[in-house]
């Protein structure tokens, strides 16, 4: 008889403990650990049944020369998917999918299924979470029901393994989401990190077996982070995270992890009554609608992936009457903010430890380069001083903790998106060291000095702290 064995699991990292705990030692979790029983069959007995294995057999290992074949892809039909994937789904991928609930995965998922089995391709959505009426009613909403898609509503591994293996091949499988299947090899609850990882494991043999691609939906924790352990991020291929807010109507699609393609690439659609909508040109979905006379706004040139994007940074500085300022971040980094902050007063000679700071980057977008450095002290000087930035141009260089404004990768990109769009010059670091395009007139700075001077020389004079261009007389504590 097999063994029966008590683990105590970590349902956040999957740290293994052999007793009960309130707080997990891996990820400081508190109230994570769960018991979960496991049978221990006879190939996990002491050391001398181990031994009395068979050997393994001996295989031939090859050199790094010879021919290199592009692994064959199935197009989705949605151009901003097959960016985010590489040019496609590779045959026997899985793809992790995670994303905020509501916020478009499904409606995604069946748009791409809908697509593909219009071609032909035999596409199978096996839903956990809703039956099979709701996808139906959901397919009918998108226009969608006419499709020849595969719908189940199951949750036992082994039967869709079993199911799926019949007849030919899916091209794409769909399992939404991974959290509610599970498999009879193991004894815990549905949810549990035993069952996620073996449930994906299953799942993982079942595509490198038959060349299907396999999308795997997952759940999203209060953090962000994709529920369940972290080790499923691994087993997979790529992992993809499907952002946005729901008080803006576009979803950003972005590559976490891809073997099979770039990272960080991202994919932008539009959320409308019939469904998603592609995105072709994001850079004027992010300015449109922007106030070009408004101090404290700056048009940031940041690169996502391979592709160049401009997106509108707004900052809003205001004479605090607390005794610690509020400093309130939105798309970007607290901590790099903390840090521009830090030069433009120490380097830049502006004075901000009595002012609210509010950052927002425009339309939802969340940035993590560190190019966008230079765009946010360009916003925040000019919302202090109560100077408007031209209208017409771009910024973006890395910040160093000395005030010299650093240059960054990929400029001669983010020079053609802005001359696309009509951009007339760019605020670039001095000395980028990258030959390219320089059709659009370009002003270099070397340190973060000469961005302040530049923006104060054309300030309004200050009264109360406030911008008043009807008078012309200034109060002794402007901060310039």
């Amino acid at each position: 008889m097999a063994k029966i064995q008590q683990t105590f699991v970590c349902q956040s990292c999957g740290a293994v403990y052999n007793r009960w705990r309130g707080r997990c030692e891996a990820c400081n979790g508190w109230n994570t650990i769960q018991e979960e029983v496991a049978s221990a069959g006879p190939q996990s007995g002491p050391a001398s049944t181990r031994a009395s294995r068979a050997r393994g057999r001996v295989f031939p290992l090859e050199g790094l020369t010879g021919e290199a074949k592009e692994a064959p892809r199935t197009a989705s039909g949605i151009d901003e998917l097959d960016r985010v994937t590489g040019g496609g789904f590779v045959r026997g991928s899985v793809i992790l999918l995670g994303g905020d609930p509501g916020i478009g995965k499904s409606t995604l998922l069946m748009q791409a299924s809908a697509a593909m089995a219009k071609r032909g391709e035999r596409v199978a959505y096996i839903s956990g979470e809703e039956a099979v009426g709701q996808v139906r009613l959901r397919a009918e909403r998108l226009g969608l029901a006419k499709h020849p898609v595969e719908l189940a509503a199951q949750t036992n591994v082994e039967d869709i393994v079993e199911t799926l293996s019949q007849g030919h091949p899916p091209a794409l499988t769909i399992i939404d989401s991974i959290q509610t299947m599970w498999t009879e090899t193991v004894e815990s609850a549905p949810g549990t990190v035993t069952q996620v990882r073996s449930s994906a494991q299953a799942l993982i043999r079942f595509a490198k077996t038959t060349g299907t691609a396999v999308i795997l939906v997952g759940h999203v924790t209060k953090d962000g982070q994709i529920a369940g352990p972290r080790v499923v991020e691994h087993m997979v291929d790529a992992v993809a995270s499907f952002e946005g807010d729901q008080g803006h109507h576009f979803r950003i699609l972005r590559a976490v992890k891809n073997r099979f393609g770039p990272t960080d690439e991202i994919g932008v659609f539009e959320m409308t009554d019939a469904g998603l909508s592609e995105v072709p040109n994001p850079s004027a979905l992010f300015l449109a609608g922007r106030d070009h006379a408004a101090p404290g706004t700056a048009v940031f040139a940041g690169m996502e992936g391979t592709r160049p994007l401009l997106v509108e940074i707004q900052a809003l500085v205001a004479p605090s009457s607390l005794g610690m300022p509020r400093r309130a971040v939105v798309g970007w980094d607290p901590n790099r903010l903390s840090m521009v902050l830090a030069v433009l007063e120490a380097h830049g000679g502006i004075r901000l430890g009595g002012h609210d700071v509010y950052l927002n980057v425009a339309g939802g977008l969340r940035i993590s380069e560190p190019a966008a450095d230079l765009a946010v002290a360009a916003a925040l000087v000019s919302s202090l001083s109560g100077a408007a930035l031209p209208s017409d141009s771009v910024y973006f260089g890395e910040l160093g903790l000395s005030g010299a404004v650093r240059p960054v990768s990929q400029a001669p990109a983010r020079l053609k998106e802005a001359l696309k769009l009509g951009f007339g010059k760019a605020i670039t670091p001095q000395g980028r060291g990258e030959s390219g395009e320089r059709a659009l007139p370009t002003e270099a700075l070397r340190h973060i000095a000469d961005l302040v001077a530049g923006i104060a020389s054309g300030a309004p004079r200050r009264v109360g702290g406030r911008r008043d261009r009807e008078r012309e007389h200034a109060v002794p504590d402007d901060p310039f």
